[in-house]
């Protein structure tokens, strides 16, 4: 049997002398430079030199970088400004732009519906809160931040003419324990007044119109004036309960309140009738046989004290009262405020589509209701309202005493004094 072949260089004897020691050097020295020469010939700038010089570029960039930077810190800052300024714009663009399409899209159906059975179809009466835009009013903003709750709060505007009676309005609220509210202050006064009684107090920017009424104008231009500082709140995205200085609150309002309306407002009625509205006839005899024409009557709203969303509806409805105030002197605010809310389309006149709801009359009492029916009425004496609103009688800081006098500290006859009018 033949024998296992080794290779030359592998068998220790046979098949030839063995290689000398030298021989075998000298054979790696000659692989070694037949490699050497070759690489030579491939990488003529060397294995490293293109590292070696990388790096030496690098880190001389990144000390030009570390220069370059520390010389620019004031362009970026001021190009950072630039940009967060444009930012801002931008936003108010949007905000703008939001607003002009939930206007432009009212009235249209966007999703089609279908009409459920006999009884059960309602129609949709809350309309949708506008997008907030605090870039307008940045101040007041953080106020509200601070003093709303559930971003609703109760606002009265009031100058140094009414601070007897405006002390009896917060002293009353903070008897109840109503955190949210806020005084609109017309003067320094009363600013002064307010923060000297720890009471949240906002002092509307300087404007020479506003100015005017607040440090000079009676009840009826104040009155006006409130329909335009109150698109300040509506736009920045909270609803408002406006209330009068001439009312004394006796329990939380929030707790009554329904928000399923663009405006819910208590009433001037005096009973369920005129507050709710009737089917008043009308007789012209010389008619004849159609001498009688039905007619549907509601007794006013009051201007005095209402709670309004901010929604598209309710701001046009601001923008409308006092366009017509400005443009009218001698108008009154609480007409023109009804006449906005309840006039329907017609030609020549596209009236406001807002919803509306009535505040229960006892609830929210207004003094006829008081001193004409509910003093004398022995059930109704025993009703506790959340409101009563001074507003049918002028001395009014002596009847908001004796008010505060029978429910407050149950002095039975505190109202007995007093005449139904104002005789």
């Amino acid at each position: 049997m033949a024998g296992r072949r080794e290779a030359p260089l592998m068998r220790g004897g046979g098949g030839g002398p063995p290689l000398s020691r030298g021989a075998r050097i000298a054979a790696a020295v000659a692989v070694g430079v037949t490699l050497g020469c070759v690489c030579a010939f491939l990488y003529p700038d060397g294995l490293i030199s293109r590292s070696a010089d990388s790096a030496l570029h690098w880190a001389s960039r990144a000390d030009s970088v570390a220069c370059d930077t520390s010389g620019e810190v004031g362009d970026l800052k001021s190009q950072l400004k630039s940009l967060e300024r444009k930012n801002a714009e931008f936003r108010k663009q949007i905000n703008e732009l939001s607003m002009k399409l939930q206007l432009a899209g009212q009235g249209k159906k966007e999703v089609p519906y279908k009409a459920g059975p006999f009884g059960t179809v309602k129609a949709l009466r809350t309309n949708p809160t506008v997008t907030p835009d605090e870039s307008i009013h940045p101040r007041l903003a953080k106020i509200l931040e601070q003093v709303a709750v559930k971003k609703e709060l109760i606002v009265a505007l009031a100058n140094s003419n009414v601070r007897e009676n405006l002390e009896m309005w917060f002293t009353n609220i903070k008897r109840v324990g109503i955190p949210n509210y806020l005084v609109v202050a017309l003067d320094e006064s009363i600013e002064s007044f307010c923060k000297s009684k720890d009471v949240p107090v906002y002092r509307p920017d300087p404007d020479d119109s506003i100015d005017s009424i607040g440090k000079t104008g009676g009840n009826h231009a104040v009155s006006g004036l409130k329909f335009h500082i109150l698109r300040q709140f509506l736009q920045l995205g909270y609803s408002v309960l406006l209330s009068d200085i001439d009312i004394i609150f006796f329990q939380n309002p929030f707790d009554h309140l329904y928000r399923d309306s663009d405006v819910e407002s208590m009433s001037d009625g005096h009973n369920n009738m005129t507050a709710y509205g009737f089917n008043d006839v009308f007789d012209e005899p010389s008619m004849g046989w159609a001498r009688y024409a039905h007619t549907m009557r509601i007794w006013v709203y009051n201007s005095g004290f209402f709670f309004i969303r901010p929604t598209i509806p309710s701001i046009e409805l601001l923008d409308r009262v006092a366009g017509r105030l400005s443009s009218e002197p001698k108008s009154w605010d609480q007409a023109v405020f009804n006449e906005e809310l309840f006039f329907p389309s017609h030609p020549g006149y596209e009236g406001l589509h807002a919803s509306k709801r009535t505040m229960d009359i006892y609830l929210f009492m207004n003094s006829k209701v008081l001193f004409k029916t509910v003093r004398k009425d022995a059930q109704l004496r025993k009703l506790k309202p959340v409101i009563v609103h001074l507003n049918y009688h002028p001395d009014k800081s002596d009847r908001m005493r004796a008010v505060i006098e029978y429910y407050v500290n149950g002095k039975q006859d505190a109202l007995d004094r007093f005449p139904d009018g104002s005789e």
